[in-house]
């Protein structure tokens, strides 16, 4: 039976494979295949394979290789911590929904099935373990590729091993009576202890922290080594640490040494997880059908039905009944846009930043932790402006399953593209202003310059006039492209993935930045043209606001245009006139 079921995975892949190939029948997905095989041959090939000097890349001095192994088993000891914590809901095992039908009234085994979702797995890991190895390999060195790929493989299957494991456990428990919130209360209660074990210890053992040890990020990962490669935590790391160690070994004989406890531990869950005796039919067998039912309405348009299990989205500000009909849009695009501007992802982005600003403030001096965090700011700023657009797409590329509901809303063509290109542009103009502003708070307090605040108010303030107009007009490439080519745009598991993808996006990229520079290359010249006449009469900070607004009106113009193009280009679409492979 397992045979069958090996037999059944691959022909999977094959088919998959298959349909891959011929689809590059089609010439865009052919263009987008050669885009794509560009940008890995040279991303790849050109910089992480060759170097000027032909030696290996991608190594660790000796010194460090005790902290990276601890910090990366931190990292993977979080992660376990999660599978514990967070999930609610029993032991599920997706299927999709010609498996329930084919693999569950079969005379197969939960061991059997076990197996299977383990074999399944098992490709999606090599895959990963695959770009993850060319992404850290020396240069022009296969062995330390192949290191490199099975230090991944293994920390990659005890982390699978063990999520399934913890998951079949969770059910075993809520058999027994212990609530998810009793669960949780243990673990918080163990890590609690944990830490004020490791408060204890370094109260007592190392030197307390004082101002020399935050001076610079030398001085804080020297203290960070020394709380991690000593005391308490060298011992509760040490099963994680045992599981990244092979990544990080810098020959090969370190390598086999430090595999073969890698492969034990995962041989042990593996063993955990087979001989879990939890039922687990049911529960995936229900998610199963809500997936399928999710699916179902998404391809039919059917968005309201197809997110009736999950948790309504708040609305971003009250809708009133009588107003302008692109508010609207603009106000349900905000909703769908919540869960992407989550709490969560605002302190993950927030503690990144962080971190880079406090590396680049060690070698700043005594002025480095305004300068830093200036910079910074001023970095995700221009960032955001030149990659926003692809990342927060709540327009026309969300919509392409159902733009039949746009269009029968008596609306005009250009009101309906405004309404779904506003989105994007209000998201990302309102970080933009807030990094801006704390660009301009943090620059008042560099005393090695000490600008004007005035001019520094002069400065953000037409920064801050510019960027939602520069915005307008980087979103028009790719709302005009996806209602020239929307099959390009398929969202969900519809979508087309791939290297042909992976071309088209950048393609469209490559638009997005080509209309930008055209936008911005006579906007500069309208800059400098008021700049220069009213420098003669006003002072810099005047003139800067000034100078930026009529840069701005003629920006709208341009983008105005642009949103009048959409709205004809979206009267004439017709989604039925377009084939998916």
């Amino acid at each position: 039976m397992t045979s069958a079921l090996i037999y059944l995975i691959l022909m999977t892949w094959r088919n998959r494979l298959v349909t891959r190939f011929k689809r590059l029948k089609q010439p865009k997905y052919l263009l987008g295949a050669v885009v794509g095989g560009l940008y890995f041959y040279f991303y790849f090939y050109r910089f992480l394979f060759r170097d000027r000097g032909g030696n290996p890349k991608g190594g660790f001095q000796d010194s460090d290789l005790a902290l990276i192994e601890l910090i990366g088993a931190a990292i993977l000891c979080l992660i376990v911590l999660s599978f514990w914590f967070f999930p609610s809901k029993r032991a599920a095992l997706t299927f999709s929904e010609a498996e329930v039908a084919f693999l569950f009234p079969a005379p197969i085994s939960r061991r059997t099935l076990i197996h299977f979702k383990l074999l399944r797995s098992q490709l999606a890991i090599l895959i990963t373990v695959f770009f993850l190895a060319l992404l850290s390999a020396g240069a022009g060195s296969w062995r330390l590729t192949l290191m490199h790929a099975g230090g991944y493989w293994v920390a990659l299957s005890i982390l699978s091993l063990h999520s399934l494991g913890a998951s079949l456990e969770r059910t075993r428990l809520l058999d027994r009576g212990l609530t998810n919130w009793g669960r949780r209360f243990i673990v918080l209660s163990l890590v609690l202890g944990v830490g004020v074990w490791v408060a204890l210890w370094t109260r007592q053992t190392l030197p307390p922290l004082t101002d020399a040890d935050t001076a610079s990020a030398k001085s804080i990962i020297s203290y960070g080594k020394a709380l991690l490669t000593s005391g308490p935590l060298l011992y509760v790391l040490a099963p994680f640490r045992l599981m990244v160690k092979p990544r990080f070994a810098p020959d090969l004989i370190s390598f086999l040494l430090a595999l073969w406890p890698a492969l034990l531990l995962m041989l042990l869950h593996y063993f955990w997880v087979i001989r879990s005796n939890v039922a687990f039919e049911e529960a995936s067998l229900e998610a199963s059908q809500k997936l399928a039912e999710r699916v179902a309405a998404a391809r039919a348009g059917n968005w309201r039905a197809a997110k009736k299990n999950q948790k309504a989205a708040r609305a971003p500000f009250k809708l009133r009944p009588l107003g302008s009909p692109v508010i609207a849009l603009l106000w349900k695009n905000l909703i769908g846009a919540g869960s992407i501007l989550s709490a969560r992802f605002l302190i993950v982005m927030l503690a990144i930043a962080f971190g880079v600003s406090m590396g680049m403030r060690g070698g700043m001096g005594k002025s480095g932790g305004p300068v830093a965090i200036a910079m910074m700011a001023a970095a995700l700023a221009v960032w955001s402006l030149l990659f926003g657009p692809q990342v927060l797409r709540q327009d026309f590329r969300r919509e392409v399953p159902q733009m039949d509901m746009l269009k029968v809303l008596p609306m005009p063509g250009w009101q309906i593209a405004l309404g779904q290109i506003l989105t994007p542009v209000v998201l990302l103009s309102g970080v933009q202003w807030l990094l801006v502003l704390v660009a301009m708070i943090f620059a008042t307090q560099i005393e090695t310059t000490k600008l004007p605040w005035e001019l520094i108010l002069g400065i953000g303030g037409s920064i801050a006039l510019l960027l939602p107009c520069l915005n307008l007009v980087s979103l028009l490439i790719p709302n005009a492209a996806v209602l020239l080519f929307p099959s390009w745009f398929q969202t969900g598991k519809d979508a087309p993935h791939g290297i042909e993808a992976t071309g088209q996006r950048i393609i469209f990229a490559l638009g997005q930045f080509l209309a930008l520079g055209l936008s911005i290359v006579p906007a500069a010249g309208v800059f400098l043209i008021f700049f220069f006449t009213f420098r003669l009469v006003l002072p810099v900070w005047v003139v800067l606001p000034i100078a930026a607004l009529a840069t701005a009106l003629g920006l709208l113009i341009t983008a105005g245009f642009g949103v009048y193009f959409l709205g004809k280009l979206f009267d004439r679409f017709d989604l039925s006139n377009e084939t998916t492979a």
